[in-house]
């Protein structure tokens, strides 16, 4: 180090002295010259370490700064994989027990399709045709897809449930053969189910215990009457009086 110092010292005093040398010793004039080109280098050669220098430094401001960038963006991004994470277990666990459940969709729609045909034929005999052909279809259509089939049976299914939340009117036949009468239906849901003759006169309300029809009196048959205008938008709606066709039921003990 001491050494280095003597060389840019005495290089500095050549270069001083260069002027004074001028018409000196040539020898003196050539070291004079090696001084100054060897300072002018020296000095190329600590700026360029000075901008080198300046350059990592920037560097490695700019390597912080995407640190902490990245950092932050982690944070955020932490709960979303996780998040996606769960997604992705919860379906590879779905189709894990696909197979099975494919080959358990089959009886499960069997299954469907009966109840769903106890249900019509044990329930109030309402558009009984209509229903019992809808169930029908469900044991066809092998043309159809899974998911077609599916579609249908959910649908059925709907439609019954659907009669529940209903009331209904509608002029329709009653009986076979030669005692096959024309009457006015009224469903109230499945609460209530009954009908009018045309004139009147006579009129009945089903009892789904009995499982047949009983007679209704004057009353009762003015309040069906009612009750049908009120289906067919002919009357604003109002309370009904009318026997009911399906009995309560009356909470046991345990339900208490």
């Amino acid at each position: 180090m001491t050494s280095f110092r003597h060389f840019c010292l005495r290089a500095g005093i050549l270069w001083f002295l260069l002027p004074a040398l001028a018409f000196a010793d040539p020898a003196l004039q050539q070291e004079a010259r090696e001084a100054q080109r060897t300072q002018a280098e020296l000095q190329a050669r600590i700026d360029a370490a000075d901008d080198e220098a300046r350059a990592m430094l920037e560097s490695l401001r700019e390597l912080e700064r995407a640190e902490t960038r990245l950092s932050r963006e982690n944070a955020e991004l932490a709960p979303r994989l996780a998040q996606q994470a769960e997604a992705l277990d919860r379906r590879e666990a779905a189709l894990d027990t696909l197979e099975e459940t494919r080959e358990a969709l089959p009886v499960l729609q069997e299954r469907l399709v009966e109840r769903l045909e106890r249900w019509v034929e044990n329930d109030m005999p309402f558009l009984h045709e209509e229903r019992r052909a809808r169930v029908a279809s469900l044991r066809f259509g092998e043309e159809l897809s899974t998911a077609e089939r599916w579609e249908r049976a959910v649908s059925a299914w709907r439609a019954e449930l659907a009669y529940g939340r209903e009331v209904d009117a509608w002029r329709g036949y009653l009986g076979e053969g030669e005692s096959r009468r024309e009457v006015d239906y009224l469903r109230l849901g499945r609460v209530g189910f009954y009908y009018l003759t045309p004139d009147g006169r006579a009129g009945r309300v089903w009892q789904a215990e009995a499982g047949s029809w009983a007679p209704l009196d004057e009353a009762q048959r003015r309040e069906v009457r009612n009750g049908l205008r009120i289906a067919r938008d002919r009357r604003a709606p109002e309370l009904l009086t009318l026997p009911i066709s399906q009995p309560l039921e009356r909470p046991t003990e345990e339900d208490a």
